[in-house]
């Protein structure tokens, strides 16, 4: 199984368009201490030659381009290696991918019914022409093939409503629904060997149970502090409001996964203002004192 890291930021990416902080200053600098991100998405593959890609983010496109397993490569006028899409949920960073994928290529998406039923009350999607993309609904606890070989077992984490469906759903993080699921990834006739869960509001016993087995885990990575915004006046919101449980502090990341200690933990889906992205900061060194380390565009991994 080979898994890339096509972007590891979170919405918005790094640096945001808009943001004049010290990480985004630093990263439209160019500086090597803190390496742009585009908003995440992983991609993976059994055989090297078809690909699924999880999360549909705004810069997909950049992404293929960045990423040579992902060009045509084939003599066909449109040939792309991509054959699924798999979506953990329905913010902005997780869908808007999508309009990128309208150019007449088969492909298969799979996402709750929930994530569905968010893409069908939007007709801007229905430019993704049904004829050559089939929608898939997916259910917690049961495995799926997005490729041949590739299994796919989704469960639910404690999520919420993305922020354009607060007004008519609220805010409550919670794990039913559909509203944000986990990725366990695994082959035909192996356990269990990653795990992708990019956005969550809370570490539950049956998470934990779900993550013994796993060799790699990407985990939410949002905010280094619950209170990060609040702090730096980029925000009027906690990281737990967001429904993203904070990497440090009591309850955090780090914290709830201290015993898991056989996994390697990349934290993903970092947001702009955290200033774990600065490599060789004392936020950095922390987590990696911790058995942490933090994703980056371009990573792959081979398990």
């Amino acid at each position: 199984m080979r898994i890339i890291v096509l972007g590891a930021g979170a919405g918005g990416g790094v640096p945001q368009w808009n943001a004049n902080n010290r990480i985004s200053s630093a990263a439209f600098r160019g500086s090597p201490a803190v390496p742009r991100l585009t908003q995440c998405s992983l991609a993976v593959s059994v055989d090297g030659e078809r690909w699924a890609i999880f999360n549909a983010s705004p810069d997909m496109r950049q992404q293929i381009i960045n990423t040579k397993a992902l060009h045509p490569n084939e003599p066909a006028l449109r040939a792309s290696p991509l054959s699924a899409v798999v979506l953990t949920g329905a913010d902005v960073d997780a869908i808007a991918g999508l309009l990128t994928l309208r150019e007449r290529q088969a492909l298969s998406l799979f996402a709750s019914s929930y994530v569905l039923g968010v893409l069908a009350q939007n007709p801007i999607f229905g430019v993704l022409n049904p004829n050559h993309v089939q929608r898939i609904a997916i259910e917690p606890g049961k495995p799926f093939e997005p490729l041949s070989g590739l299994v796919v077992t989704p469960f639910e984490v404690p999520g919420k409503p993305p922020l354009f469906a607060e007004t008519q759903e609220g805010f409550a993080v919670n794990a039913a629904g559909g509203k944000a699921l986990g990725l366990l990834f695994s082959t035909t006739d192996g356990p269990a060997k990653a795990a992708f869960i990019p956005g969550c509001g809370d570490v539950t016993a049956d998470l934990l149970a779900r993550l013994q087995d796993v060799a790699l885990l990407f985990f939410d990575g949002t905010l280094f502090r619950d209170d990060e915004l609040l702090k730096s006046g980029e925000g009027e919101k906690t990281g737990r409001r967001m429904g993203h449980m904070p990497m440090t502090g009591p309850g955090g990341s780090v914290d709830a996964f201290r015993d898991l200690r056989s996994v390697d933990k990349y934290f993903i889906h970092i947001n702009n203002t955290n200033p774990a992205l600065m490599r060789g900061s004392f936020e950095r060194r922390e987590l990696e004192a911790a058995g942490w380390r933090i994703a980056e565009d371009g990573m792959e991994f081979t398990l």
